[in-house]
């Protein structure tokens, strides 16, 4: 995860202290570089034109690296104007051309990445100076480039939730970093979470000199973040607040008048901090806001080499519309998709421990874009995507999901009062998550976010009812999105969870989804996953009221009753895997301590879950 504002002031307090005796458990070694980096900075030396500043002159300075800031325009004619900071190796000649890695987003201000970092001196974003440091960028021969979206860091304009103006802007940097006279005109986006979906914006505009894009936890679709088919995440309106702090930045005083200057645009034309707050609220996901955001949809007919991953039980920027995405997407394609959290390929924790548990990602990043920027044959053959399932085994598949058999189940009828059950503790406010992308909570406490579970051979625990399956007879991965189908009557929200319940009663929750219902058919897509049910194991299907901290809903206090109901899904035998390297990821453990319960009696089950296992 990224520094935060507490991260700075835990920094700002112990300057003087030795690094052994500053205690951040989620920090990755970027992050507590960065703290001796903040401990040590002296007054900068910033760029002048044609004097780009190195490492010795500025310590915030990559080693090996000249640091020079540049401006220029959006695409979009609206005048914003942009802002660069360039990273070039030291060793080469000014006009030595070379490919150019670029990321656009929220998080490159000089003072910190989402608020005040401490420093005493400006310079460039850290926010990856591991890949810099850790794939020896500036060895290779690799320009960076970092770009602020309008209305952060130096850019002028106002900021816009990935809307076309954001989309304009990555075109620009895109176009910008291709035509430079040092750049050879291939440029690969690289980012996680915000500007991972920025990356998603370029695979989807393909401007011209983009060749390939890297993207670590995006967001599929900006509607999701805030809301789900009509119901509010407890950060709906927190989120927004966040970005307006970011967005309100200052320069630093050793920056340029001309970067203080665009820093200051938001404060200057507080219309842009309202607007933020009034259009990121409508729920309707078929708006003509959330049309333009939907990035999903708009990933048809690409075809520029995409590297994604996802985290299946990700509490941040989940796995809803990966697999549309990936469907309108038609070009090359990798990925990375396990039980993570909201981590990057080469992030470990305070134990060392890699967070997603498979070695190598630097070195995998750049023989992608090796490839695709430089035309160099890899002497490695990585497999298309690489999957941890449930189990924490790995396998290689050439596309995902893989469904052996894709199949539709009928569930029981029943009915439940939109009564939100007993009050969780936590939720309610519109002000409940007050964070960015970088800064949202991780696992919520286990106890509240636990059904009952139906009691004694029932399939009624008072806020849901649930449909069983029966036992399966083989081991049965659940992989890819499950769609459920309600034909309802009555107003108010329902949520759909699945369960894995083994013969014991032991039951772990690992999908769930919150809509909307209004009377008649209403149907929606589960988070995607990948699951596996092990021999004499069952699935479970609850429908009922909403339980959680995850969504901020208004119960309707009316009976809701379903007549029909089905669930399609899309299964894999793990009997076919192949498998490939990679260890356990330490999250899928703490998911399970949260997400496990017992429940006192199973049931025999209405319908089968079978797949080929040849």
């Amino acid at each position: 995860m990224q520094r935060s504002r507490s991260l700075a002031m835990l920094a700002t307090a112990t300057l003087t202290c030795t690094m052994a005796a500053v205690a951040i458990p989620t920090a990755s070694a970027t992050t507590i570089r960065a703290v001796a980096t903040v401990a040590a900075a002296p007054t900068a030396v910033i760029p002048a034109p044609g004097a780009p500043v190195s490492h010795e002159q500025n310590p915030r300075v990559p080693v090996g690296a000249l640091w020079s800031e540049e401006y220029f325009p959006s695409s979009d004619g609206s005048g914003v104007e942009l802002h660069a900071d360039v990273l070039r190796p030291a060793g080469l000649p000014a006009g030595a051309k070379t490919p150019v890695i670029l990321s656009v987003g929220p998080y490159f201000a000089h003072r910190g990445q989402t608020g005040d970092d401490g420093f005493t001196g400006t310079g460039p974003s850290e926010r990856f100076n591991d890949l810099i440091e850790g794939a020896n960028l500036m060895e290779r021969g690799y320009t960076v480039v970092l770009v602020d979206l309008r209305g952060f860091g130096g850019s002028t304009g106002c900021l816009d939730w990935v809307g076309p103006g954001e989309q304009a802007d990555v075109k620009a940097a895109v176009e910008w970093s291709a035509s430079q006279a040092w750049s050879t005109g291939k440029v690969g986006l690289y980012g996680k979470s915000y500007d991972a979906s920025t990356g998603l914006v370029g695979a989807n505009l393909a401007p011209k000199g983009l060749e390939a894009v890297v993207a670590q936890e995006p967001v599929w679709d900006m509607y999701n973040y805030l809301f789900s088919n009509g119901v509010r995440r407890p950060n709906y309106l927190g989120t927004p607040r966040a970005y307006n702090g970011i967005a309100n930045l200052k320069g630093m005083a050793d920056d340029s008048e001309r970067y203080k200057q665009n820093a200051a645009y938001e404060v200057a034309h507080p219309e842009c901090l309202a607007n933020n707050l009034t259009d990121t609220q409508n729920p309707d996901p078929d708006s003509a806001y959330w049309k333009a955001r939907n990035l999903a949809e708009q990933a048809k007919g690409s075809d520029v080499p995409l590297f994604v991953t996802q985290g299946f039980i990700e509490p941040n920027t989940k796995p809803e519309d990966i697999e549309q995405y990936l469907d309108n997407h038609t070009g090359p394609e990798r990925g990375w998709l396990g039980q993570w959290e909201h981590v990057r390929g080469n992030e470990t924790g305070a134990d060392g421990v890699l967070r997603m548990g498979r070695e190598g990602w630097f070195a995998e990043v750049m023989r992608f874009y090796d490839a695709h920027l430089l035309g160099v044959t890899p002497r490695v053959t990585d497999p298309a995507y690489v999957i941890e399932d449930s189990t924490g085994t790995w396998r290689a598949q050439d596309t995902w999901p893989a469904a052996r058999r894709s199949t539709s189940v009928r569930l029981q009828p029943g009915s439940y009062v939109d009564d939100a059950g007993r009050p969780v503790a936590g939720v309610a406010a519109a002000d409940a998550g007050t964070y960015d992308m970088e800064r949202a909570p991780g696992m919520p406490s286990g106890p509240t976010e636990r059904a009952k579970g139906p009691k004694s051979r029932t399939t009624d625990d008072g806020n849901a009812y649930y449909s069983w399956s029966k036992p399966v007879v083989n081991d049965v991965r659940v992989t890819g999105t499950p769609r459920v189908s309600l034909d309802t009557s009555g107003t108010g929200n329902v949520l759909v969870r699945l369960w894995d319940v083994a013969p014991d009663g032991t039951a772990v929750m690992f999908d769930e989804q919150m809509s909307l219902v209004r009377g008649g058919v209403v149907a929606f897509d589960l988070k995607s996953t990948d699951w596996t049910l092990r021999k004499g194991h069952q699935l479970v299907v609850g429908v009922g009221t909403n339980t959680t901290r995850s969504w901020s809903a208004s119960p309707s206090g009316q009976a809701i009753t379903v007549s029909q109901a089905s669930l399609a899904l899309d299964l894999q035998s793990p009997r076919t895997d192949v498998p490939t390297q990679g260890a356990r990821s330490p999250y899928l453990d703490s998911y399970l301590r949260a997400y496990t319960t017992t429940w006192e009696a199973t049931a025999p089950g209405t319908f089968p879950l079978t797949v080929a296992q040849g």
